[in-house]
């Protein structure tokens, strides 16, 4: 039941159905969010791989950014050709400081109001207000930043996602993946775009706050659909080899140690006008120091967050920066940070925890191959 109180977290729209539905509700980002429900984190964990999950995230932030140009205005932000965007596609970028650290990851999609060009931007929960603030103070009076704070979001993800959302609007299986479109759901505008943070084929969708619970309730009814909370979001991104951003990513890492060197245009590699460009560009000649690289762990135990990793000659070479169980691995997995010298496939490590040394192996990201809907 319900920890938090009023005066400490905010609510989403959907906060009364999470309590209803027995959710272990926990502060997280400043809102309160289910954790889990009844079933536990492995059963929505492989409800989601197997069928379909639904998740709350309204605690993200999105906001719409208008202009005469607004993708070349925000290119001056972020390394991805937002330019070369077709309407209704979306594109995974990177908002970075001078140094080329990144500040946030986000997710940046080309949408037309009145056949007039705008972006349609979702950030991550616990930094949208810096975002917000950064991006209006950067771009000044070249674009307008309109924040939705009247927009809930959820996540259908999962391998059924597509046959139950058809249900309600079968134009949703015309999408593919990091395609995005304008559809009528349970009587409701929304905005539906073909993308989410677990690795499996599925979709988020942007719906005014007062609709947000009866869809939530429709999805739910369906027989293929769980609902989800943030423990099993957390180990199926995990699997998936997906970022957590203050974890796997953050001001004093940049896109290229971090993996995301696709996420650095090759048209703005040639023009080297975003923040950090000197940095990254010479990263991505010379090659980083370190890198981030999946390990298996030995055993049944997960490593955890900050646990030192050692070589073969206990010479300390990085650090643990995400670990937790991979019920579709059947084990535990993690992620984390080696110096290049070390970050070679089929390598044994040592991880410390808890006062003692678990033996891993380095390996390719992600554990799980990802299952997304791509154009053919």
């Amino acid at each position: 039941m319900a920890t938090a109180s009023d005066t400490e977290v905010r609510k989403t729209p959907l906060y009364d159905l999470h309590v209803s539905l027995g959710a272990r509700m926990v502060p997280f980002a400043g809102y309160a969010m289910p954790v889990q429900y009844p079933a536990g984190i492995i059963a929505e964990h492989n409800a989601t791989r197997s069928a379909a999950g639904l998740f709350d995230v309204s605690h993200m932030g999105q906001a719409i950014l208008r202009g005469d140009d607004p993708a070349a205005c925000f290119e001056r932000l972020v390394p991805g050709d937002i330019a070369g965007l077709a309407t209704d596609r979306m594109r995974y970028t990177l908002l970075l400081n001078d140094t080329g650290g990144i500040r946030d990851d986000l997710m940046v999609t080309r949408i037309e109001e009145n056949g007039v060009p705008a972006l349609f931007l979702v950030v991550n929960a616990a930094c949208k207000d810096a975002d917000f603030a950064h991006i209006a103070a950067q771009l000044g009076g070249d674009a307008e930043l309109q924040i939705l704070e009247d927009r809930a979001l959820l996540a259908l993800q999962g391998p059924k996602a597509e046959a139950v959302l058809s249900e309600l609007a079968p134009a949703c299986r015309d999408l593919v993946f990091m395609q995005g479109a304008e559809m009528i759901l349970a009587g409701t505008a929304a905005y539906v775009t073909r993308s989410g943070y677990t690795g499996e084929d599925g979709f988020e969708i942007s719906l005014p706050n007062d609709a947000a619970a009866r869809l939530a309730q429709t999805l739910l009814a369906h027989d293929d659909v769980e609902p989800v909370g943030l423990g099993a979001r957390d180990s199926l991104r995990l699997e998936a080899g997906l970022c957590l951003y203050g974890h796997d990513i953050d001001t004093a890492t940049s896109p290229i140690e971090a993996g995301l060197t696709w996420a650095v245009g090759k048209r703005r590699r040639e023009t080297a006008d975003f923040p950090g460009a000197g940095s990254i560009l010479e990263q991505l000649k010379d090659g980083p120091l370190r890198k981030r690289v999946g390990l298996l762990p030995d055993g049944r135990a997960p490593v955890r967050e900050g646990a030192v990793i050692r070589d073969a000659g206990d010479v300390e070479i990085g650090i643990v920066t995400s670990g937790g169980f991979g019920p579709s691995v059947g084990g535990p997995v993690a992620m984390g940070y080696v110096s290049t010298a070390s970050a070679t496939v089929g390598t044994a490590l040592n991880i410390e925890l808890r006062g003692r040394t678990v033996a891993a192996t380095l390996v390719d990201l992600p554990f799980v191959p990802a299952n997304y809907k791509r154009a053919s």
